[in-house]
């Protein structure tokens, strides 16, 4: 090699050698506080059982979560696994003042490691991309994405990079992630409790916990920060070194104007919406944070907002959460839309701040008409603020844009023609008045809430109510009769629950052709049902729990043909209508008692015998009915549809049927049934999941228990004739289960409750002490692990006070597993409480590789002597995958960091 060309030669290899030396970790967080679960949760997402795919993990959730922090965490624990590598920050900033081809350039100099690379289009950058990274294994983050155009240019397809390559996506956006499987998605998770009082001392003290002057306001700050890193940070940078007067100050401020950084942090999210998300966000971040999801749609459609569709571009953005069935939004977005409508509203007469100070004033009558400019749409009077003061209409008489409208337990009197005839949702708890007067403006009212009020007639004429959906009353404890119904056309919702002076239903209820939901709960002077409810032909749930006085049910009640669900427990009813089998859509029946005191009324009076069922039902709850073997319904067992099945209390010393025809079900309760001696075969039940029996004293002999795959839940708590039924055998099948469990309420682990104060011989790993280490076994590749039995024997009496154990494996302690908790009311002895852990969708080993050799130890963190012995079995399956075990390696030395009461 000649001379010039070595030196060269030389000089490249210089130069690579540089550019690998120069590829450093990012920097994260001064206190990477709270990571570490999210860290092996993308590290399961990311392992793959064929390392040459192309793996991509998208993190999603609200600004301020700690998205990217997150990601530059990944990122340091993989970037020297990749021939190249790229963390493009700020996606969303840079795109729009860069724009994208640019993005593009810094991709491919990064990854191939070249000061310069020019693009000169999108397109041809696409192009680039694909043929220069399509053969290298490349590790990529595109970090705060709000546009599917910085995905479609930047990494669209799998396919332009090479094998085993891993992307990482953050957005606030879920929607843009929607070529992910589930499976590829993270949710970024608020820090817990003890997480966020780490970080918030961090950064306001320099310490794990605060100084003791500050630890109420330290409370209540962190408490507002809502397990938001961003907020926590930015206010214990903010207040360090502030003395505890300032400290109040802040706070007082802070409550009343948000932060100015986390407030623009969180900002981003709505300013990229588009104008009816924007403006149903503000309705629901003013006036419906924590309400019915079908309110706010009804009443913002009747507004003439697209509600369905901006809900839901506010949840995918994670500026709302469904939680069934309210819409809840965290209370820093919460404080963020609401400070966005105080700084628009500085123009007009009386700024927010006027507002604010005279809320407590007595004289706010007279000031509160200053503020009802024709602009004002929206208004919420706290009821704290404003407790004692009486109010007339004259000051609401400005506000005729006002359409929704929220005066809990105010007194106001006057003139209510003067209220704004654009109000669509109401919402008047606890009203004063005896009678909801006649001129009320109600014809464009789509939601009128009175609930707990003092009315005891409706008044107003619903003829006129031309647009309401939902009337509720209930709680109306002076109410003593229902309105006149005829001519209301729209009424889909009525609740009545409690009104415990109503004594009758207006005939004309059955003029009400879309009534949907119908609540009569605790109405308990209702002696009967008008015939003519049975010509609601659209109700769908119609609930009369607690009605003590009714006895029947409408004979013709057969005719309601849309009807789903049908709750009448504790009621005086003995017997239901023939008719009730016509009810071919009914999914839901409850009738009967709830506790044992309602078991000795039933048997108190003849109970008929329930004849015939509707063949479609999938909730039967017939609890405390006071059944004999010969009343229980025999066509019970031809359900094919049937989930859940509660026959609780009752007498009867077998059940006339078996489960071989009730594939679906998924919960079975018969608890309290003190006479039940045997029961059919479980071993069909491949979907059940909850298991309950306890009480049942003369209950000698389950089977079937070995084939329940799906099984989460069982109680068997005071079963004082039944052998322990569990032999190794029965943790076989949920154990080969738990990887493909998606959905079920027992998806994490299986939970067994049982009378038995010994841990069998074939759990293989026991100690007669409240806590146990082990060292797990090394075994060959062939046997898989599955998860593990935990055994615990405890003393009844004290076992509500454990409230929970600590599991720690490979030195990583996992706290917050379930509780262990029974009634002090079932004696003093020993119980079993057993749990079966997955490896693959568990905490204890959330993100781990078991290889063998790692410390387990279990702990009832308490130290209050409760746990009275552990027993550990491992569960692997073998070559031919059948469920075995392997013991481990018990220290028997080992002591607890803490003390223990033995």
């Amino acid at each position: 090699m000649a001379d010039g060309h070595e030196s060269k030669f030389i000089g490249s290899i210089i130069k690579q050698v540089l550019q690998e030396v120069n590829q450093k970790p990012l920097d994260v967080a001064h206190y990477p506080i709270g990571l570490d679960s999210s860290i092996q949760h993308i590290e399961l997402l990311l392992q793959s059982e064929c390392e040459h795919e192309v793996r991509m993990v998208g993190i999603c959730g609200v600004g301020g979560i700690g998205k990217t922090t997150l990601a530059k965490a990944i990122y340091n624990r993989i970037f020297r696994q990749f021939g190249g590598c790229c963390f493009l920050s700020d996606i969303r900033s840079k795109g729009k003042e860069q724009g994208l081809v640019k993005l593009q350039e810094k991709l491919l100099c990064q990854i191939l490691k070249t000061k310069e690379f020019e693009v000169d289009g999108v397109a041809e950058g696409v192009n680039l991309i694909k043929a220069r990274l399509g053969s290298k294994k490349v590790l990529i983050v595109l970090d705060d994405v709000d546009h599917r155009s910085q995905l479609e240019s930047l990494t669209r397809e799998r396919s332009w990079f090479g094998s085993g390559s891993v992307i990482i996506i953050t957005t606030r956006d879920k929607h843009l992630l929607y070529g992910l499987t589930t499976s590829e998605i993270h949710q970024a998770k608020l820090l817990n409790e003890n997480e966020d009082q780490q970080l918030f001392c961090c950064h306001a003290f320099n310490s794990l916990s605060p100084s003791q002057e500050y630890v109420e306001l330290a409370k209540d700050i962190i408490k507002y920060s809502g397990g938001i890193p961003l907020a926590l940070v930015t206010l214990g940078s903010h207040l360090q070194g502030r003395s505890v007067e300032e400290w109040r100050y802040e706070f007082i401020k802070l409550r009343a104007i948000p932060h100015g950084d986390i407030q623009k942090i969180l900002q981003i999210s709505f300013d990229g919406l588009d104008d009816n998300p924007k403006s149903v966000f503000l309705d629901i971040a003013c006036a419906f944070h924590v309400c019915y999801e079908d309110e706010v749609t009804k009443a913002l459609n009747a507004c003439g907002f697209y509600s369905e569709s901006a809900i839901s571009t506010l949840v995918e953005r994670n500026l709302l959460q469904r939680n069934w069935p309210y819409l809840v939004m965290h209370d820093l977005v919460r404080d963020m839309g609401r400070e966005i409508v105080r700084r628009e509203s500085r123009e007009t007469e009386l700024s927010p701040e006027e507002l604010n100070s005279f809320v407590l004033n007595s004289s706010l009558a007279s000031k509160l008409s200053l503020v009802g400019s024709e602009n004002v749409e929206v208004l919420v009077l706290e009821r704290h603020a404003l407790k004692g003061v009486k109010l007339s209409t004259k000051a609401f008489q400005k506000m005729i844009k006002l359409r929704v409208l929220k005066i809990d337990d105010l007194h106001i009197s006057g003139d209510f023609e003067l209220l704004s005839k654009e109000l669509r949702w109401l919402s008047w708890k606890g009203c004063p008045l005896k009678c909801i007067p006649s001129n009320f403006p109600a014809e464009k009212l789509v939601i009128l809430n009175m609930k707990g009020s003092n009315i005891e007639e409706f008044g107003l004429n619903l003829q006129y109510c031309r647009s309401l959906k939902k009337l509720n009353l209930s709680d109306c404890k002076r109410l003593r009769s229902t309105p006149n119904f005829r001519g209301s056309q729209s009424l889909e919702t009525l609740w009545l629950e409690n009104c415990s002076s109503l004594k009758e239903i207006h005939p004309s209820i059955g003029n009400l052709d879309r009534l949907t939901d119908l609540q009569l709960n605790g109405c308990k002077k209702i002696s009967d049902l008008p015939s003519s409810i049975c010509q609601l032909k659209s109700l769908e749930y119609l609930s009369i729990n607690d009605c003590l006085s009714l006895q029947t049910l409408p004979a013709d009640i057969g005719d309601m043909q849309s009807l789903r669900s049908l709750f009448a427990q504790d009621t005086g009813i003995k017997r239901l209508p023939g008719s009730v089998e016509m009810l071919r859509n009914l999914h839901e029946l409850l009738v009967g008692g709830r506790n044992l005191e309602a078991k000795r009324s039933f048997s108190r009076r003849r109970v008929c015998r329930i004849e015939s069922l509707p063949n479609f039902i999938s909730w039967l709850r017939l609890p405390y009915f006071g059944f004999s073997e010969d009343d229980i319904p025999r066509d019970i067992g031809r359900l094919s549809n049937l989930h859940l099945l509660d026959l609780s209390g009752n007498s009867f010393p077998y059940l006339p049927f078996d489960f071989s025809k009730l594939p679906l079900l998924i919960y079975l309760c018969l608890n309290d049934c003190k006479n039940l001696q045997t029961l059919p075969s479980l071993s069909n039940l491949e979907y059940l999941e909850i298991l309950e029996l306890r009480n049942c004293q003369k209950l000698v002999k389950i089977t079937g228990l070995d084939y329940l795959p799906s099984i989460g839940k069982m109680d068997l708590i005071n079963c004082t004739s039944l052998q322990n039924p569990l032999n190794e055998g029965f943790f076989s099948a949920p154990a080969l289960s738990f990887p493909s469990r998606k959905h079920e309420l027992y998806e994490q682990q299986l939970q067994i409750y049982l009378e038995c104060n010994e841990i069998p011989d074939w759990c293989n790993n026991k100690v007669t002490t409240p806590y146990i280490c082990l060292t797990m076994p090394t075994v060959h590749d062939n046997n898989k692990f599955l998860g593990m039995v935990i055994w615990f024997v405890c003393r009844l009496c004290d076992v509500h006070e454990l409230k929970h154990f600590v599991v720690t494996v490979a030195h990583i302690k996992r706290p917050d597993l379930p509780w262990i908790w029974f009634d002090r009311s079932d004696g003093h002895r020993e119980v079993s409480c057993v749990y079966c852990f997955s490896y693959s969708n568990d905490r204890p080993f959330y993100g781990m590789k078991i290889i063998g050799g790692e410390q387990i130890t279990v702990e009832d963190e308490t130290g209050g002597g409760i746990v009275k012995k552990i027993g550990i079995h491992l569960l692997y399956s073998d070559q031919h995958g059948n469920v075995t075990s392997f013991p481990a390696v018990v220290d028997h030395s080992y002591t607890p960091s803490y003390p223990q009461r033995l």
